[in-house]
């Protein structure tokens, strides 16, 4: 699939094509953008040289967020990633190693399984599928922790500063999350690394 001629067409619609897991919870992908402002001949990187980039819901007064949605049958999860990252936010780059999976439960009660990936932005494009219906604003890390609606998305924003920023003592934490629909109730430990 040739990302750069897809971006002429409209974004993808219908759940048709959706995956959902063994729980009958809607998956959905997304990245967060990233790039790195100059760094001034530092050999470390701290998060004041990371910019990420949101962009606004489309739904007034849900704030900002990083590009996700439906992962489809008919492409891998960087694909979905990739796509989703274009159709919402009109940049193209590097989908990098996953950040993680979450589970979390929509405000009307629906559960999905979200998975984050990094994406380093090669390519800021000027027309993309939603740029009449969303704004996207680079902002730094800790702006960004600020402004961003979801507490799962805070969570990998948190992941991918440690990895682009570990240099010092790993530290792994055990987090339980559950997630409770008509079709009965996941419960899943997640491994956190914080770096210190």
């Amino acid at each position: 699939m040739e990302l750069k001629n897809m971006v002429t067409i409209v974004s993808r619609t219908g759940r048709h094509l959706q995956r959902y897991n063994f729980h009958g919870h809607r998956q959905v992908v997304g990245c967060i953008p990233y790039r790195y402002k100059s760094v001034n001949g530092r050999s470390v990187v701290d998060e004041d040289a990371i910019e990420v980039l949101v962009i606004s819901s489309q739904r007034k007064g849900k704030g900002m967020l990083f590009p996700k949605g439906g992962w489809e049958k008919d492409e891998s999860i960087k694909e979905a990633a990739l796509r989703e990252t274009v159709e919402e936010a009109g940049v193209l780059g590097d989908v990098e190693s996953e950040l993680g999976k979450w589970s979390f439960q929509s405000n009307n009660g629906n559960c999905y399984e979200g998975r984050m990936f990094p994406l380093l932005v090669k390519e800021q494009l000027e027309l993309w599928p939603e740029k009449d219906v969303r704004q996207r604003v680079w902002i730094s890390v800790r702006e960004a922790r600020k402004v961003c609606h979801y507490w799962w998305m805070k969570e990998a924003l948190e992941l991918l500063v440690n990895r682009l920023t570990s240099q010092g003592q790993v530290v792994v934490e055990t987090k339980k999350e559950s997630c409770s629909s008509r079709e009965g109730s996941l419960t899943r430990s997640s491994k956190i690394l914080k770096v210190y």
